[in-house]
């Protein structure tokens, strides 16, 4: 199991202060980030594409490629792209040149997005948003499969053999199909033969084995080999259980709450916080063995998981805290839970 980082790069308010934190500090702070998971010897770090005032990452590849200047082996992507919104032609040149920039190491997570802001922000129409995600999705893998790339659809004007560069460094640029639970996106993925990531932000992990057994179903009834699986989920750590509970509560529930308010959701409350931090829980909160528990409990509820990506911070959190976990995350998590998969592995061929 790939085990990673994921942000939105957030600027809600700290409930510690009161203040909230400048966008240019955020963006520097991301990047400190990237720098420390290589270091702890993580495999990947995701950042969120957001167009609204409490999140500062709108350009995530441009974000990316800071920190491809200042590491050599971790895997930048972004988690995800709001391709529904986006040109699939400019999307592909971005990443690309990220790809370029860090010697082979950029992904890109399309998705449809559960924020709306950029729709209007770039002129698309809601009632069109299934549309103009298939449709765009299949521009973008035209434009990875070809260099000169004919195409026609509905939302964007038609390219009559037109190339498109740069081309990247990879042979094949990794193009994963992220969902929030919807039986049809992960239908699609497994249509289209990409590797599926899958956002699992609530209730309990068991609940999503029906969506991936029919994504691996999918990928099998259209003749694809098996594909990678990857989890999104929340959490936090630090050395004790109780350190990480103090400091993650109040962020999160600021920054849940500011959401929750949007979109008409009950108040994030601490009895609902300690639910999902449960051992069968979404949230992965606690100290190092607590959080490697949960993550081998989380392989065996979905028949394997191949990479897994925590998003840190959720909220505004001090940045020495979240740096903290990261190392924790990297050093302490991911050893033990790859030398327990491996002895599972070893075991089952016995």
């Amino acid at each position: 199991m790939e085990i990673g980082i994921s942000s939105f790069a957030e600027t809600t308010r700290d409930p510690a202060t009161g203040e909230v934190m400048a966008h240019p500090q955020r963006l520097r702070e991301v990047v400190e980030e990237v720098v420390a998971a290589e270091q702890a010897g993580l495999a990947v770090y995701g950042l969120g594409e957001h167009h609204r005032s409490d999140y500062a990452a709108s350009a995530p590849a441009v974000v990316l490629a800071a920190a491809a200047a200042r590491t050599e082996r971790i895997r930048l992507t972004s988690a995800v792209t709001v391709l529904s919104s986006d040109d699939p032609v400019r999307v592909f040149q971005d990443f690309a040149t990220l790809d370029g920039l860090s010697d082979g190491r950029a992904e890109i997570i399309a998705g449809r997005g559960s924020f709306i802001e950029s729709f209007p922000l770039f002129g698309y129409d809601l009632d069109d948003y299934d549309e103009l995600f298939a449709e765009k999705l299949e521009l973008l893998l035209a434009i990875r499969r070809d260099e000169r790339v004919t195409w026609s659809g509905r939302h964007r004007a038609p390219i009559h053999d037109l190339g498109v560069y740069p081309r990247p460094v990879q042979e094949e640029l990794p193009v994963w199909v992220g969902v929030g639970g919807s039986p049809s996106s992960v239908v699609r993925a497994g249509r289209l033969g990409l590797p599926l990531a899958v956002a699992i932000i609530g209730g309990m992990p068991e609940q999503f084995r029906p969506l991936v057994d029919l994504y691996r179903r999918s990928l099998a009834e259209a003749g694809h080999a098996p594909k990678p699986v990857a989890v999104h989920s929340h959490g936090f750590l630090a050395p004790t259980t109780q350190q990480a509970v103090e400091i993650n509560y109040g962020p999160m529930a600021v920054a849940m709450n500011t959401i929750g308010r949007e979109r008409g959701w009950q108040p994030y409350s601490r009895v609902g916080y300690e639910a999902a931090r449960s051992r069968r829980g979404a949230l992965y909160v606690g100290s190092p063995a607590e959080v490697a528990d949960k993550l081998l409990l989380l392989d065996e509820q979905l028949g394997g998981v191949d990479r897994f990506m925590l998003h840190v911070s959720v909220g505004t959190m001090p940045h020495r805290d979240v740096l903290r976990a990261i190392e924790l995350l990297g050093t302490e998590v991911a050893p033990a839970v790859r030398a327990e998969l491996a002895g599972r592995r070893v075991a089952a061929e016995a």
